[in-house]
């Protein structure tokens, strides 16, 4: 089993050897800006590590893990726009839209999400396309909530959010690894558990979300019961899920 920094590493050389369709000319450098390193990718990690606990081939399910990846970049181009959240910096660095414009981070965005659905469509299988799509919607959908002020049910807001993509990140695995659906239930239990845990924590980090519903205690607390279920559901999974365990016990530690 590789480790989760292996598994990164497999990540990023993917990523910066990924070849996008020559028509985008010059915007191909807007979009390599919003994918060079500096997130953790812990989307597309967990899919490999899922992929690969369930016996399936690392570079398999590599196309799905970068699409996931793309997917995300796409959220954040968009999302630190000026009409969404206005965010002028990403990950110490200046957001896309204020490095190449507006106009250019808008088509940047787009850009991503075709080539993500390029990628997960190179499967023959047309179940990972759907995988995405429905992912993507469903995050697109808790997006919209969001800026609406529809968010009354916040653990619905954050499960369309957020956690569509870490659950896809699960399915996609399974998919890559050629898990029966029979068998896919323990797994994605885990990922909608996972999702959660994360949503939770950016929260307690950010005193924002969670924590301004239930108090930093109470966020605290909320943490702790996703990561301990998100366990309990790797416990029922016949596999080797020392490395997914691992990746619970990372996120966990970051509310301390």
């Amino acid at each position: 089993m590789r480790t989760a920094d292996e598994l990164r590493g497999a990540v990023e050389t993917y990523l910066a050897a990924l070849a996008f369709v020559p028509d985008l000319g010059d915007l191909e450098a807007a979009v390599r800006y919003a994918l060079e390193p500096g997130g953790k990718r812990i989307r597309p990690v967990l899919c490999l590590a899922v992929a690969e606990s369930a016996d399936g081939v690392v570079e398999d399910a590599l196309p799905a893990a970068a699409a996931l990846e793309l997917v995300h970049a796409f959220s954040l181009v968009h999302d630190d726009l000026p009409a969404l959240d206005d965010d002028d910096e990403r990950r110490g660095r200046p957001s896309t839209h204020v490095a190449f414009g507006e106009g250019v981070a808008i088509l940047a965005g787009d850009a991503l999400l075709a080539e993500a659905f390029r990628l997960v469509l190179s499967y023959r299988d047309p179940a990972p396309a759907l995988e995405l799509v429905e992912a993507t919607l469903g995050m697109i959908g808790g997006q919209h909530r969001d800026i609406s002020g529809d968010v009354a049910d916040l653990a619905e807001v954050e499960r369309l959010k957020t956690g569509r993509l870490f659950a896809a990140a699960v399915g996609l695995g399974v998919l890559a690894a050629g898990v029966p659906e029979r068998e896919q239930g323990p797994w994605r239990a885990f990922g909608d558990e996972l999702g959660l845990l994360f949503q939770v924590v950016d929260d307690v980090i950010d005193g924002d979300g969670f924590v301004e519903r239930l108090g930093l205690e109470g966020a605290r607390a909320l943490a702790d019961d996703a990561g301990e279920r998100a366990r309990q559901r790797l416990e029922t999974v016949p596999a080797d899920t020392s490395v997914l365990v691992a990746l619970v016990d990372e996120l966990s530690v970051r509310t301390a």
